[in-house]
């Protein structure tokens, strides 16, 4: 891999299997993050994570609010999670907050050298270190959900539910393209688009707005602000990827990447 790959090993106990996997992943140009199911612990780790790594046990099931701050964190930052475990607690996780979330698991006992192959493996064949970022910004969820449906596969996707959520994730981070939702309560589309653009370290920034509404009036009062564009929330899915995929394309090819 051309970076080291951030993992993160969350364990409520200092074993010698998790030490052994933390070697191996460290021999294999990995990044380990090592730590408890504390939301501040975890919360002061600001890299990206590539990987979340579960070591599941009676101990780990009880942090229920180290737990559930995971599973939002490994939901807005489309981080993929693997879990070991017995039996009985693997099939606690499976059926419990990471329901629907687990990319795979291993039953102990493990051979801590074949978990790390597979682990890097999966994250050459299928990470998002060489993803595009894009940050999306809606106010409802269900749009949010929809556009990570949509563009997930091909793109590493982030979610702010506002404008000073964005403004937040945008304070430690440098997201490829933003989509914007134009009317939002409290802090609407353009004001964020002008927050972000008299910051010089984000003034280039490419924004794409996302807007319900398609008469002329409306467009018109959104190219007024001089995004890079504006998305039909009501467009096929297939057209916002293709509308997507053509503008990387072409910022490519104008040697903006």
């Amino acid at each position: 891999m051309e970076r080291k790959m951030n993992v993160m090993i969350v364990s409520e106990s200092q074993s010698y299997l998790l030490v052994s996997l933390q070697s191996k992943l460290e021999q294999m140009n990995c990044r380990v993050f090592n730590l408890p199911a504390d939301p501040n612990e975890i919360s002061r780790v600001k890299e990206h994570i590539d990987l979340l790594f579960l070591m599941a046990d009676e101990n780990l099931l009880a942090q229920n609010g180290g737990l559930i701050y995971l599973k939002d964190r490994t939901v807005e930052e489309h981080i993929p999670i693997f879990v070991t475990g017995d039996e009985e607690n693997l099939e606690a996780i499976r059926n419990g907050i990471f329901i629907h979330s687990i990319q795979r698991e291993f039953p102990r006992p493990i051979n801590v050298g074949e978990v790390a192959e597979h682990l890097c493996e999966y994250m050459e064949n299928y990470g998002n270190q060489n993803k595009k970022k894009i940050l999306v910004v809606d106010d409802s969820g269900m749009v949010l959900r929809s556009v990570e449906e949509w563009l997930g596969a091909d793109y590493e996707i982030f979610m702010a539910n506002s404008g000073m959520t964005a403004i937040k994730y945008l304070t430690g981070n440098r997201p490829d393209l933003i989509l914007l939702d134009y009317e939002m309560p409290v802090v609407d589309g353009s004001q964020v688009l002008e927050m972000i653009r008299s910051d010089p370290e984000f003034s280039d920034m490419p924004i794409i707005f996302l807007t319900g509404k398609s008469d002329k009036e409306s467009v018109q009062k959104v190219m007024a602000l001089k995004p890079d564009g504006y998305l039909l929330k009501t467009m096929p899915p297939e057209q916002i990827r293709k509308t997507i995929a053509e503008f990387f394309e072409k910022r490519k090819a104008e040697g903006r990447y």
